[in-house]
Protein backbone atom coordinates (compact mmCIF):
# COMPACT_ATOMS: atom_id res chain seq x y z
CA UNK A 1 0.00 0.00 0.00
CA UNK A 2 2.46 2.30 0.89
CA UNK A 3 6.16 2.31 -0.02
CA UNK A 4 9.07 2.62 2.26
CA UNK A 5 12.35 2.61 0.80
CA UNK A 6 14.60 0.49 2.76
CA UNK A 7 17.50 0.33 0.65
CA UNK A 8 18.68 -0.46 -2.83
CA UNK A 9 18.36 -3.54 -3.29
CA UNK A 10 14.89 -4.12 -0.78
CA UNK A 11 11.43 -2.39 -1.02
CA UNK A 12 8.53 -3.27 1.02
CA UNK A 13 5.13 -2.12 1.59
CA UNK A 14 3.66 -1.58 4.56
CA UNK A 15 0.50 -3.83 4.98
CA UNK A 16 -2.65 -3.04 6.29
CA UNK A 17 -1.79 -4.43 9.78
CA UNK A 18 0.81 -1.50 10.18
CA UNK A 19 -0.87 0.85 9.20
CA UNK A 20 -3.87 0.17 11.80
CA UNK A 21 -0.91 -0.30 14.39
CA UNK A 22 0.34 3.27 13.92
CA UNK A 23 -3.16 4.52 13.87
CA UNK A 24 -4.02 2.98 16.74
CA UNK A 25 -0.80 4.32 18.34
CA UNK A 26 -2.14 7.40 17.31
CA UNK A 27 -5.32 6.99 18.68
CA UNK A 28 -4.10 5.32 22.29
CA UNK A 29 -1.88 8.35 22.74
CA UNK A 30 -4.46 10.60 22.15
CA UNK A 31 -6.48 8.67 24.77
CA UNK A 32 -3.99 9.11 27.30
CA UNK A 33 -3.11 12.52 26.96
CA UNK A 34 -7.25 13.23 27.47
CA UNK A 35 -6.51 11.25 30.55
CA UNK A 36 -3.04 13.51 31.63
CA UNK A 37 -5.27 16.49 31.27
CA UNK A 38 -3.82 17.76 28.56
CA UNK A 39 -5.86 20.10 25.91
CA UNK A 40 -5.69 21.76 22.52
CA UNK A 41 -2.60 22.28 20.52
CA UNK A 42 -0.51 20.28 23.35
CA UNK A 43 -3.36 17.79 22.94
CA UNK A 44 -3.28 17.58 19.43
CA UNK A 45 0.94 17.57 19.28
CA UNK A 46 1.46 14.61 22.12
CA UNK A 47 -1.17 12.69 19.87
CA UNK A 48 1.15 12.69 17.00
CA UNK A 49 4.36 11.73 18.69
CA UNK A 50 2.52 8.69 19.80
CA UNK A 51 1.82 8.25 16.19
CA UNK A 52 5.39 9.10 15.10
CA UNK A 53 6.77 6.85 17.90
CA UNK A 54 4.76 4.01 16.56
CA UNK A 55 5.49 5.04 12.81
CA UNK A 56 8.89 4.43 13.14
CA UNK A 57 9.46 1.48 14.85
CA UNK A 58 7.21 0.00 12.55
CA UNK A 59 9.28 1.32 9.77
CA UNK A 60 12.59 0.23 11.52
CA UNK A 61 11.64 -3.03 12.07
CA UNK A 62 12.45 -3.51 8.00
CA UNK A 63 15.25 -2.47 9.02
CA UNK A 64 16.86 -3.36 12.31
CA UNK A 65 15.24 -6.71 13.59
CA UNK A 66 16.33 -6.19 17.31
CA UNK A 67 13.49 -5.01 19.33
CA UNK A 68 15.78 -3.48 21.72
CA UNK A 69 18.07 -1.32 19.42
CA UNK A 70 14.70 -0.11 17.38
CA UNK A 71 13.29 0.52 21.89
CA UNK A 72 16.05 2.87 21.98
CA UNK A 73 16.26 4.38 18.78
CA UNK A 74 12.75 5.30 18.78
CA UNK A 75 12.92 6.72 22.22
CA UNK A 76 15.79 8.99 21.34
CA UNK A 77 13.76 10.40 18.57
CA UNK A 78 10.75 10.92 20.41
CA UNK A 79 12.44 12.25 23.46
CA UNK A 80 14.19 14.99 20.79
CA UNK A 81 10.34 15.15 19.75
CA UNK A 82 9.21 15.74 23.25
CA UNK A 83 12.08 18.52 24.28
CA UNK A 84 11.28 20.17 20.82
CA UNK A 85 7.27 20.31 21.52
CA UNK A 86 8.04 21.51 25.12
CA UNK A 87 9.82 24.39 24.57
CA UNK A 88 7.73 25.54 21.20
CA UNK A 89 4.35 25.14 23.26
CA UNK A 90 6.31 26.21 26.84
CA UNK A 91 4.83 23.32 28.42
CA UNK A 92 6.81 20.95 30.81
CA UNK A 93 8.48 17.85 28.69
CA UNK A 94 6.99 15.09 30.77
CA UNK A 95 3.65 16.80 29.11
CA UNK A 96 4.51 14.92 25.82
CA UNK A 97 7.52 12.23 27.02
CA UNK A 98 5.00 10.21 28.57
CA UNK A 99 2.50 10.72 26.21
CA UNK A 100 4.29 10.16 23.39
CA UNK A 101 6.20 7.06 24.33
CA UNK A 102 2.46 5.17 25.38
CA UNK A 103 2.72 3.35 22.10
CA UNK A 104 6.29 1.59 22.98
CA UNK A 105 5.19 0.18 26.74
CA UNK A 106 5.90 -3.35 26.66
CA UNK A 107 2.63 -4.61 28.07
CA UNK A 108 2.31 -7.80 25.86
CA UNK A 109 6.30 -8.39 27.17
CA UNK A 110 5.14 -7.86 30.73
CA UNK A 111 1.69 -9.73 30.58
CA UNK A 112 3.68 -12.90 29.16
CA UNK A 113 6.48 -12.10 31.93
CA UNK A 114 3.83 -12.26 34.52
CA UNK A 115 2.47 -15.09 33.21
CA UNK A 116 5.11 -17.63 32.74
CA UNK A 117 5.87 -16.82 36.77
CA UNK A 118 2.20 -17.26 37.53
CA UNK A 119 2.44 -21.11 35.64
CA UNK A 120 5.54 -21.84 37.37
CA UNK A 121 7.21 -21.81 33.66
CA UNK A 122 10.40 -20.99 35.52
CA UNK A 123 12.38 -21.35 31.81
CA UNK A 124 10.16 -19.21 30.05
CA UNK A 125 9.67 -16.56 32.87
CA UNK A 126 13.29 -15.57 32.96
CA UNK A 127 13.74 -15.71 29.16
CA UNK A 128 10.88 -13.19 28.75
CA UNK A 129 11.75 -11.26 31.87
CA UNK A 130 15.29 -10.09 30.41
CA UNK A 131 13.89 -9.20 27.16
CA UNK A 132 10.92 -7.63 28.87
CA UNK A 133 13.94 -5.80 30.99
CA UNK A 134 16.20 -5.03 27.65
CA UNK A 135 12.97 -3.37 26.52
CA UNK A 136 12.84 -0.92 29.30
CA UNK A 137 16.02 -0.26 29.53
CA UNK A 138 16.28 0.83 26.10
CA UNK A 139 13.34 3.16 26.22
CA UNK A 140 15.43 4.43 29.61
CA UNK A 141 18.59 4.71 27.95
CA UNK A 142 17.23 6.71 24.46
CA UNK A 143 15.37 8.95 26.99
CA UNK A 144 18.57 9.55 28.94
CA UNK A 145 20.94 10.24 26.46
CA UNK A 146 18.62 12.70 24.64
CA UNK A 147 17.65 14.68 27.40
CA UNK A 148 21.17 14.96 28.12
CA UNK A 149 22.45 16.44 24.80
CA UNK A 150 19.42 18.77 25.34
CA UNK A 151 20.99 20.10 28.45
CA UNK A 152 23.89 20.40 27.32
CA UNK A 153 23.01 22.29 24.04
CA UNK A 154 21.15 24.48 26.47
CA UNK A 155 23.74 25.14 28.48
CA UNK A 156 26.23 25.93 25.83
CA UNK A 157 24.01 27.90 24.10
CA UNK A 158 22.92 29.70 27.69
CA UNK A 159 27.20 30.53 28.11
CA UNK A 160 26.87 31.93 24.53
CA UNK A 161 24.18 34.52 25.48
CA UNK A 162 25.90 35.24 28.88
CA UNK A 163 23.07 34.08 30.52
CA UNK A 164 24.72 31.85 33.02
CA UNK A 165 26.40 33.78 36.07
CA UNK A 166 29.16 32.53 37.60
CA UNK A 167 29.64 32.89 41.20
CA UNK A 168 32.81 33.96 42.76
CA UNK A 169 33.65 32.84 46.17
CA UNK A 170 36.51 35.30 46.94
Amino acid sequence: ILPVCLDERRYNAMTTVELMQIFTGFLGTLGFSVLFHIRGKRLVMAALGGFISWLLFVLLGNVISSEPIRYFIVSLVTSFYAEWMARLLKTPTTTFLMTTLIPLVPGASLYYTMAYALGSDMEKFIQKAISTLKLAGALALGIVIATMIVKIMKTKGDKQNGSIKTISCD
